[in-house]
C-alpha cells in the first residue's frame, strides 16, 4: 500500500481520493485592507463571510479577492506597483505583475463596494465589460499603495485550487472615500475588526497566517519582511520567502 501523506487528507482529517486528478491551480489575488489608529497603533482589518453556497471555503471569513481574468492586466492605472513588489510578483509566473494587483482592486470593489483608486475621469478607449461598474464611479485604479505580502497555493486534490497573491494596503491611503463596505452575493457580514478579534473568527489557515504577517508588518514598519510563499511538497507543507 502506498505511503499516506498530508495530501491524502482534508483539513478536517477525512481522506481524499488520490485517484481523482488534482486540478491545476488558477491565479487569484486578494487585498488585505487595514486601518491603523494613529495614537494607539491598534490595527483593524476588513473581513467578510463567504456564502454557504460556495464549493471553496463556504462560511469561512476571508479577505476580498478572486480569480485573475485575462483582461485584468490590460486595464489602465493612475500609478503602477512599487518596483520591489513588481519584481517579487514576477517570480515563477508568466503573468504580468500588475494583473494581480488589478484583480485585487476589481474583486474588492465587486465584493465590498469599496473603491481603491484615485478620483479621475475614466480613460478613453475600450475597457473590459467587467470593469465598467468600477469606472462608472469616476475612479481610476492606483496600484502604488498596494504591497505584495504573500503567496499561497491550495494543496493538491482539492476540488478547486488557487495560486493566490496577497496584497496589503492602508485603507486611509488607497480608498477613494470613506464609504462603508456593503454586503453582497460573494461576501456578507463585512466588518472592520482588530487583528486579535479576527483570529477568533472561523478562518481558513492561510487567512490566519496572513493576519499574522500583517501584525508583524504593523508592529515593525521599517522591517520590510519578504513575502511568504506557502505551498505543498511530497514531504508536506513548506514556507519560504520570496527574495
Amino acid at each position: 500500500m502506498p505511503r499516506r501523506t498530508r495530501f491524502d487528507h482534508k483539513e478536517d482529517g477525512r481522506l481524499l481520493d488520490p485517484g481523482v486528478p488534482s486540478p491545476r491551480p488558477k491565479d487569484a489575488a486578494t487585498l488585505i485592507l487595514i486601518r491603523v489608529a494613529p495614537l494607539t497603533r491598534k490595527t483593524d482589518v476588513l473581513v467578510g463571510k463567504r456564502s454557504s453556497r460556495h464549493a471553496f471555503m463556504p462560511d469561512k471569513y476571508v479577505f476580498p479577492g478572486g480569480r485573475v481574468e485575462a483582461f485584468d492586466g490590460r486595464v489602465p492605472a493612475a500609478n503602477e506597483l512599487h518596483h520591489r513588489s513588481e519584481a517579487q510578483l514576477a517570480v515563477q509566473t508568466r503573468r504580468r505583475a500588475r494583473a494581480f494587483a488589478l484583480t485585487a482592486i476589481r474583486e474588492t470593489f465587486e465584493e465590498t463596494g469599496l473603491i481603491v483608486g484615485v478620483d479621475k475621469p475614466s480613460p478613453k478607449g475600450a475597457l473590459p465589460a467587467d470593469w465598467h461598474p468600477y469606472f462608472e464611479r469616476g475612479a481610476v485604479p492606483d496600484l502604488h499603495g498596494l504591497r505584495f505580502v504573500g503567496r499561497a497555493i491550495t494543496p493538491p486534490y482539492r476540488p478547486k485550487r488557487f495560486d493566490a497573491r496577497f496584497f496589503m494596503a492602508n485603507a486611509d491611503d488607497v480608498l477613494i472615500d470613506d464609504r462603508p463596505p456593503e454586503d453582497g452575493a460573494e461576501l456578507s457580514d463585512l466588518q472592520w475588526v482588530d487583528l486579535e478579534t479576527a483570529m477568533g473568527f472561523d478562518l481558513p489557515s492561510v487567512t490566519r497566517f496572513m493576519i499574522g504577517e500583517i501584525g508583524e508588518r504593523v508592529a515593525n514598519p521599517s522591517a520590510q519582511p519578504k513575502p511568504a510563499f506557502l505551498r505543498w511538497t511530497n514531504s508536506g507543507h513548506q514556507m519560504t520567502r520570496i527574495f
